[in-house]
């Protein structure tokens, strides 16, 4: 072995050395950085225009920052307490909800053996005692962890207002580690874009919207813990597919078993235009932009979900999207038609 190889060979160990130990570095704050990075995604365009009119950077980076320090803590402030306060009112009732009769009037031949409807009625009095549980525990943590959690803010603080001040040397740096010819590298830049754009304006800020329509239908008709569906409802637009159709469904046959007329029209009303706002709202938010397949960015969302947690809901579908775009890449196919569509020309 020559000298140059010896040479090429310990560099290469001692970067990957340093990588690694750069990754467990990070690794406790990694989450934090990538939710800095998409904030710096969502809020360049509106930094870019509050620049072109107030002409000095850092007026500019310190009104947004105080904005985003405004979203982030006042909803932690005000709405985790009466959360939790309605999650344990829920997980209270559960224990004296009735789960079978409902079930009986809606499908009276399905539970016609007594013991049958028994264990029906045991396995949903489970899974929802479980599922409020956990919601509880989880708002319970919020609180419980607030120092760790203060901390993991001041990251995505910090990450945010410096790469949004240096995003375009960031991105040229960025694009030179890149082992691509220019043409792939305009080509991979164009896709993650277009992907990362419809999914964080197409999937998330209209499956937040058609949440909170859903809400104040709830609100409006004034059904029991309101606020705590209307976050779940939320949560359940953004997932393709399922939507808020899971969260309007339980409370309109909540209301109808106990015989609420006008509150059931109200929320059928407010259910169907929770669901169809996609249809409109889509096309004026994301038209012309790249979209997945809706099955692919389903399971994305539940695996990510498993994996990340909350935040990986939107991780999932970028990781896997990212993947998908270079294999496509890497076959040398300009339009991957089966997993990604790209926009209409």
């Amino acid at each position: 072995m020559d000298e140059t190889s010896f040479r090429k060979i310990i560099t290469l160990v001692i970067l990957s050395l340093l990588i690694v130990l750069s990754f467990f570095i990070v690794k406790p704050i990694l989450i934090s950085i990538i939710v800095g990075l998409i904030l710096v995604f969502i809020f360049a365009p509106v930094y870019d225009w509050l620049n072109k009119h107030i002409k000095i950077k850092m007026i500019s980076m310190i009104l947004i920052l105080f904005f985003i320090i405004a979203i982030i803590f006042l909803p932690l402030w005000f709405l985790t307490p009466l959360l939790i306060k309605e999650a344990f009112s829920i997980y209270q009732s559960a224990q004296n909800i009735d789960f079978i009769t409902p079930i009986k009037s809606v499908f009276p031949s399905l539970l016609a053996l007594e013991q049958f409807s028994v264990e029906i009625g045991n396995i949903l009095f489970s899974f929802t005692t479980k599922a409020i549980n956990s919601v509880v525990n989880s708002l319970g943590s919020i609180i419980l962890n607030f120092p760790a959690l203060l901390l993991q803010i001041t990251v995505v603080l910090f990450t945010f207002f410096f790469v949004l001040r240096d995003k375009d040397k960031l991105i040229e740096y960025v694009r030179t580690l890149l082992p691509f010819s220019k043409e792939v590298e305009k080509k991979l830049w164009k896709s993650t874009s277009g992907i990362t754009s419809s999914l964080i304006y197409g999937q998330f800020f209209i499956g937040i919207i058609q949440g909170l329509v859903l809400g104040i239908g709830l609100f409006i008709f004034r059904v029991p813990n309101a606020l705590f569906l209307t976050v779940l409802a939320m949560i359940a637009g953004v997932f393709p597919v399922v939507g808020t159709t899971i969260i309007s469904i339980p409370v309109i046959i909540y209301l109808f078993v106990f015989g609420n007329m006008i509150p059931v029209l109200g929320m059928v009303v407010f259910a169907i235009i929770s669901s169809s706002i996609d249809n409109f709202l889509r096309p004026m938010i994301v038209s012309r932009k790249t979209k997945i397949n809706s099955g692919i960015l389903l399971v994305s969302m539940i695996g990510g979900l498993l994996f990340f947690g909350v935040l990986g809901l939107l991780l999932g579908p970028l990781v896997i999207s990212y993947l998908l775009i270079l294999l496509e890449l890497y076959r040398k196919k300009t339009t991957p038609h089966l997993m990604i569509k790209e926009p209409s020309k």
